[in-house]
């Protein structure tokens, strides 16, 4: 059940982040964007992945759940993605005068 429930987590989150990557992306501008917010999900996710590889039992039936590890991957992407772009953005923004 701790697998469903931990699938069905990082299924909602990696649906979530590519549109806000996108809206990132369109919006070009960091208004609204919280740094801090972006590095404490990228932790997690770091965390999340760490805690899988280190996970004997895990690492044992990998054959069989790797579809975990790579939704993890997959979302830290995704997020490390929105991190650049909010860069790109505050510079944009510094150009602009916002």
């Amino acid at each position: 059940m701790s697998d469903v429930l931990e699938m069905t987590m990082l299924i909602s989150f990696g649906a979530s982040w590519p549109l806000n990557v996108y809206k990132s992306y369109r919006a070009r501008t960091a208004k609204g964007k919280s740094l801090g917010f972006l590095c404490l999900i990228l932790f997690g996710y770091i965390a999340g992945i760490a805690g899988k590889l280190l996970n004997a039992d895990y690492m044992g039936n990998i054959s069989q759940k790797w579809y975990v590890l790579f939704f993890y991957c997959l979302n830290f992407i995704m997020v490390f993605l929105d991190f650049c772009l909010y860069f790109r953005n505050r510079k944009i923004d510094a150009r602009v005068g916002r």
